[in-house]
């Protein structure tokens, strides 16, 4: 009695494909890849992709930039944690944060600013910018 597949098909022509001429060709599978999605296929795509895909449809801009930026109000919560790395420096009342060390281009203007900040990054929105100067902070394009 053989103890696995590969054993028990040594030997067989067909090693349990049915007739010679079955597993033949793509045409045996109802063609390659999404060939005959529209109909043969159905459930295939309907698991996968979950619903019908046909055609391409937008465009990818090849020129885009990723910018990444961060609020400044979440900046201004996590001063004591990016003092506490050496991340951020402390000089009299004022904390001096370098955005390009986090990896940080632009900084927006989303929440409050509670503390006097010296920020400077690749860019600023309208709002944080005028968010920083409020408190006495500075807001340096680098």
């Amino acid at each position: 009695m053989p103890t696995n597949k590969r054993s028990k098909y040594r030997g067989s022509r067909t090693c349990g494909g049915g007739t010679h001429k079955n597993r033949r060709g793509a045409g045996n599978r109802g063609g390659r890849g999404r060939a005959g999605i529209n109909a043969h296929h159905f459930v295939k795509w309907y698991k996968e992709m979950g619903g019908p895909v046909f055609g391409k449809n937008g465009f990818c801009n090849q020129i885009a930039t990723v910018v990444t930026a961060i609020d400044v109000g979440s900046l201004d919560q996590i001063v004591p944690s990016l003092l506490a790395q050496g991340i951020a420096k402390q000089e009299g009342d004022t904390v001096v944060i370098n955005a390009a060390d986090m990896g940080i281009m632009k900084v927006l203007g989303s929440g409050k600013v509670t503390k006097k900040i010296n920020i400077s990054a690749s860019a600023f929105s309208e709002t944080a910018k005028a968010k920083i100067e409020k408190m006495g902070g500075k807001a340096l394009v680098a």
